[in-house]
């Protein structure tokens, strides 16, 4: 069994692998003030009643838990195989930016998952607290992107800002002409980022030529594939099965 671990800015995702079948997951919130014991503590309490594992996958965009990630790994589970996806580690992805060292490590795990699910090339839309597009070259290269606010955290900012407007529930409205302010407002959401997935797409094909999938994941993405023409996949375990993939790589068994 591998325990594959993807902590993100908001939330953090673990997933439990049985070869290539995901056994089971979670999805929890990440804290950067966590220590590695309290780490530790939450971890051993999720994993309780799940079988035991003999290896862990991890990346993180977060670099304060990152580091109390490292300590809880070496204090606890010492013993067992462990990958870290940064700098250095084989995923055999090359990257074709400016500053390779500068690309989040999710973004990696989520080409290597992509190319070996859907081939290329592909566009990857990573639902989280940014919205990310990130282009797969049809050899599995990653070629850039684009970055966006996401969803959740556009919608606290307009929250913050505007003294009449208030969080809303993101659920699909009667219809795109809002009848009153909270319809409005889910109505600019979701459609909203539907649409700017949807050029941001039509921008990327143009400059790219012919795209054969479009896989969205992260976990605002169901609120949005519906919503989009252009997304062809939605693949709610993509950066669990890329770092199952990035451990195999790096691992003799």
């Amino acid at each position: 069994m591998l325990l594959a671990i993807d902590v993100g800015n908001t939330n953090t995702v673990l997933g439990l692998f049985d070869g290539e079948s995901l056994h089971q997951s979670w999805r929890i919130k990440t804290d950067a003030r966590d220590t590695a014991d309290e780490l530790h503590v939450m971890y051993r309490g999720l994993l309780a009643q799940s079988p035991d594992f003999s290896g862990i996958a991890l990346c993180s965009t977060v670099p304060s838990t990152l580091r109390e990630m490292r300590s809880m790994l070496n204090r606890y589970y010492s013993d067992i195989e462990t990958v870290i996806v940064e700098p250095g580690t084989r995923t055999g992805v090359p990257v074709l930016t400016d500053n390779p060292k500068e690309v989040g490590a999710d973004r990696i795990v989520n080409t290597l998952a992509t190319h070996h699910l859907f081939g290329g090339p592909a566009i990857v839309v990573d639902f989280g607290t940014s919205t990310n597009l990130d282009v797969v070259s049809d050899k599995g290269e990653f070629l850039g992107g684009a970055l966006a606010p996401g969803i959740e955290i556009s919608i606290d900012a307009l929250a913050a800002r505007a003294a009449q407007l208030r969080k809303v529930e993101l659920v699909r409205p009667r219809s795109v002409i809002g009848k009153n302010t909270v319809e409005a407002l889910q109505s600019g959401a979701l459609y909203g980022f539907a649409g700017q997935v949807d050029g941001l797409v039509d921008r990327i094909e143009e400059e790219l030529g012919h795209v054969q999938a479009v896989v969205a994941t992260g976990g605002l993405a169901p609120l949005v594939v519906e919503e989009s023409r252009t997304i062809t996949h939605h693949e709610p375990d993509l950066t669990l099965i890329g770092l199952r993939l990035v451990f195999e790589r790096n691992t003799a068994s």
